[in-house]
């Protein structure tokens, strides 16, 4: 499927169904949602609503946490990590836009575990595409696409929420 056939509040209302399932299932009550910077807070921001959870929804910043600083730089305007609650014990549900290589969910990590021990992370994305190159993979997936080579695919947002496919 390519970014174009997309329907995102179709691919939204998928996750969001496949996180209600694998909350009941290991019969978890109030996760804390957490959203990755910047496309995977807008992301998480809509599944928060669909999931209707009690718990504030967090952000989470990890550009000190990226390993690829040689080739993008640090961004000047880098904001903040908010988590409201302490993640000790608690079940998080780490919101992302698109998993690819992986690299942005093992700074997730990285940072995460900075704040405390989590119970458990569950890992929930809109895309899923081909190329990871570390070992991580998503609990609740939107939609998986392919694409060509030389191809990236971009969340845009936040109002509308649009994915855009382009070439490297």
């Amino acid at each position: 499927m390519s970014a174009q056939e997309l329907d995102i509040n179709q691919t939204l209302d998928h996750v969001a169904q496949s996180l209600k399932a694998i909350l009941e299932s290991r019969n978890i009550q109030d996760p804390i949602m957490i959203g990755i910077h910047t496309g995977g807070v807008w992301v998480a921001q809509q599944l928060h609503q669909r999931l209707n959870l009690n718990e504030p929804l967090g952000t989470l910043n990890i550009s000190f946490y990226r390993d690829d600083f040689t080739r993008i730089g640090i961004h000047p305007q880098v904001q903040p990590s908010t988590l409201p609650l302490s993640v000790d014990g608690r079940h998080i549900i780490l919101v992302d836009d698109v998993l690819y290589t992986g690299r942005t969910i093992r700074a997730a990590f990285n940072e995460l575990f900075d704040y405390g021990r989590p119970a458990s992370i569950m890992l929930a994305v809109l895309v899923e595409r081909d190329g990871r190159e570390l070992p991580i993979q998503a609990d609740a997936v939107g939609q998986h696409v392919s694409l060509k080579a030389g191809e990236q695919i971009k969340l845009q947002g936040p109002e509308p929420l649009t994915l855009t496919t382009t070439q490297a």
